[in-house]
C-alpha cells in the first residue's frame, strides 16, 4: 500500500475532520481518467510531505454522504482541510508543478 490511505463515509470524521495535520482529500472514482492521471502525483506528494500533510482518497461512487455534504459535483476535486474546515478546493487534474504551487502553504 502507498502513502495515501482510503477514507469512507464511516471513517471520514476520524481520518480528516479530527486530524491534527492538514489533510488533502482526493475525491475520485475508478472510471475517472483525470483522477487516475493525478493519482501518482498525489502519491509522490504524500511520500515527500508525510510529516506536514496527510493525503487520503474518497471514492465518490461508494461514499455519497461525504461527497454530497461537501457538494462534490466534478472530480477529481481536492479539498484541503485544516482543523476540520475546508480551506482550499482544487477541481480538475493539474500538472505536478501547478499542484505543488497551489498546495505550497500546506506542504511546508
Amino acid at each position: 500500500m502507498g502513502a495515501i490511505k482510503d477514507t469512507t463515509d464511516a471513517t471520514f470524521e476520524a481520518d480528516v475532520l479530527q486530524n491534527d495535520k492538514p489533510v488533502l482529500v482526493d475525491f475520485w472514482a475508478p472510471w475517472c481518467g483525470p483522477c487516475r492521471a493525478v493519482a501518482p502525483v498525489l502519491e509522490e506528494l504524500a511520500v515527500a510531505h508525510a510529516d506536514k500533510i496527510d493525503i487520503v482518497k474518497l471514492n465518490t461512487d461508494e461514499n455519497v454522504q461525504v461527497s454530497s455534504r461537501y457538494g462534490i459535483t466534478g472530480i477529481p476535486t481536492l479539498n484541503v482541510y485544516v482543523n476540520g474546515e475546508v480551506v482550499k478546493t482544487l477541481v480538475g487534474a493539474m500538472p505536478k508543478p501547478k499542484l505543488v504551487r497551489e498546495l505550497a502553504d500546506y506542504l511546508g
